[in-house]
């Protein structure tokens, strides 16, 4: 039985009806407040963003930088490509030094940014060289002091970029395959990707050609490079279902069909910050060969019908709140895909951990070892001693994580410890505590100019006090701790066991940098049946440099109360404790 069978004969009533309801679903309504959807509002623009993306939506700023801005220095650069358009090539400005959190709302922009910026270099499936990964330390090295992080959307961010050494930069990234193109901005974003694909001994599917296909048709098209928001994706053929799919606004899970073999299940709308949202299934089934279409009538739904009108309500997750998912396929299917999709199951529970730290046997009788940095800062001058590491051990290859971890890839089985302890020098554990491999923490206030509080400092001391303070004691599972420096949830607090956003908090009278607290998040792991949103409670709040302190009463008090007898969770007591318990 073929795919177009099951698509097209089993589904014929479904298609009749899909296309009845699906016309009188999407009829354009009149409405005295329009929310800027293409296809029913038409296209006037409703804000400012929507303007200038209108007249150029950024892809063509790189031409300016080049040949304009790297002459004339940051003061030449137009300010509408500065806050806006030079997202769309990876590029923020960073926040000056000295501004404290409190002013973080109150300051325009322009007394925000240093003349500084944060580079996101786009690495799409995480899939790296040690050939790349050296280009990525000269730069850091020559034009960004050495600086580097892993984010949690398998990047790496530079920061003390200077205009002027953009098209050096480009030059050098481009010349081995990488780039910055969308890595920021209202447009598809890096795709996220198993870091063990192509050599997991249990992977169902390898994802890459997929990723490939979605990444060189669509990245830098002009009629997806203007957005409502960002648009964030994530596909994985491992059981492990290690790309957090439940949180991006599309998502592809290798699944196993009865009928038609290994494909994956379609989840869509999940989102974070201020008002978080998991994905949901859409119930269908995508063979390896339809993906990129599927993927890319997603997107065209979100440019068609996503909310323009307002920026905090522009994600795909509010359309779909809207309107559930089946009118989504339907959608989907009439106007973007012209045929039916075949139902498919859901991916059964992950059977391991996601990250893949420690030391794993692949398919061809090869090493991969996942190792932990501290809430994924590293520095050039370790990505250069890790690349020299790694090849001296016997291999090129490694995948950067979603969760600001390291997989390095093809160790023959003798130089397995020999790496480990050379590793162990440089910072990166393949046998990391279990408070360190859980803690991520996102940019903070050192650099970003939306944050309140310090993180990666915070959560760095944070850390190895917890190494100290709780060594000896045999924790059930990995504690993951998420520090953010505002309310946006780069971090993913919400999912989270012990998830901690950044704010100004009272303590005893006084304000003071600090963290609202959120406890019993997490997405679906082996641990875990499903994904699930951290709870609140009341008056909470944690100080700033008081992240170990409460982290280890809590901890304790799990460890107290926690029923042993059925292998409860942390996620699962939180739930359960009373307030008093949680303080």
């Amino acid at each position: 039985m073929t795919i177009s069978d099951i698509g097209q004969d089993d589904a014929a009533a479904r298609a009749a009806r899909i296309a009845t309801e699906g016309a009188r679903a999407r009829a354009p309504r009149p409405s005295s407040k329009p929310n800027g959807q293409w296809k029913l509002d038409g296209k006037a623009p409703l804000n400012g963003n929507e303007e200038w993306k209108q007249v150029d939506n950024g892809l063509a700023v790189r031409e300016r930088i080049e040949n304009i801005y790297s002459q004339g220095g940051f003061a030449s650069i137009d300010p509408t490509d500065l806050h806006g358009r030079f997202r769309v090539w990876g590029l923020y400005t960073q926040r000056k030094p000295g501004i404290d959190g409190g002013r973080t709302a109150t300051l325009e922009p322009h007394e925000l940014e240093d003349e500084y910026f944060m580079l996101r270099v786009r690495i799409d499936g995480g899939q790296l060289t040690t050939e790349q990964l050296r280009v990525i330390a000269d730069i850091s090295n020559d034009f960004g002091r050495g600086t580097a992080d892993l984010t949690d959307r398998q990047n790496v961010q530079l920061h003390w970029i200077e205009v002027e050494s953009m098209p050096e930069i480009w030059r050098r990234l481009e010349a081995v395959g990488l780039g910055t193109t969308e890595a920021c901005g209202d447009v598809p974003r890096v795709v996220l990707g198993s870091p063990v694909a192509g050599i997991a001994a249990d992977e169902l599917i390898d994802p890459t050609p997929q990723i490939d296909e979605i990444t060189s048709r669509f990245i830098g098209d002009e009629t997806l490079a203007n957005l409502p928001r960002k648009f964030k994706s994530a596909i994985t053929g491992h059981p492990s279902q290690d790309v957090v799919h439940e949180i991006n606004d599309v998502a592809f899970v290798a699944v196993q069909h009865p009928q038609l073999g290994i494909g994956y299940d379609l989840w869509v709308g999940g989102g974070l910050s201020t008002a978080p949202r998991l994905g949901e299934r859409l119930g269908v089934f995508v063979a390896p060969e339809r993906v990129a279409e599927a993927w890319h009538g997603v997107a065209q739904i979100f440019r068609d019908y996503g909310y323009r009108r307002l920026r905090n309500k522009a994600r795909l997750k509010f359309l779909l709140a809207e309107w559930g998912p089946e009118k989504f396929r339907q959608v989907l299917q009439d106007e973007y895909l012209g045929y039916a999709l075949p139902d498919g199951p859901a991916a059964p529970k992950p059977s391991s951990k996601g990250d893949h730290v420690g030391v794993h046997r692949q398919k061809d009788g090869r090493f991969y070892i996942g190792v932990t940095p501290i809430v994924g800062r590293v520095s050039g001058p370790t990505l250069a001693k890790l690349a020299d590491l790694i090849e001296a051990h016997g291999s090129t290859r490694l995948r950067t994580t979603p969760h600001q971890k390291l997989v390095i890839l093809d160790i023959p089985e003798q130089n397995v410890e020999p790496l480990i302890a050379a590793l162990d020098v440089i910072g990166l554990s393949a046998r990391p505590s279990l408070i360190r491999r859980g803690t991520i923490a996102c940019t903070g206030i050192e650099f970003c100019k939306l944050a309140i509080v310090e993180t990666k400092a915070y959560a760095t001391d944070a850390v190895l006090q917890l190494e100290e303070r709780l060594e000896g004691i045999d924790l059930p599972q990995p504690i993951s701790l998420h520090v953010n420096g505002c309310p946006n949830s780069c971090a993913r607090i919400q999912t989270a066991d012990i998830g901690l956003k950044g704010q100004l908090v009272t303590i005893d009278g006084e304000q003071v940098p600090g963290y609202q607290v959120h406890l019993g998040g997490g997405l679906a792991t082996a641990d875990r049946e499903e994904a699930g949103l951290g709870r609140t409670v009341r008056g909470l709040k944690v100080p700033a440099d008081g992240i170990a302190d409460y982290a280890e009463r809590v901890v304790r008090r799990f460890l107290q109360d926690r029923d042993a007898a059925a292998d409860e969770t942390f996620a699962q007591w939180a739930h359960r404790a009373e307030e008093e318990q949680l303080q």
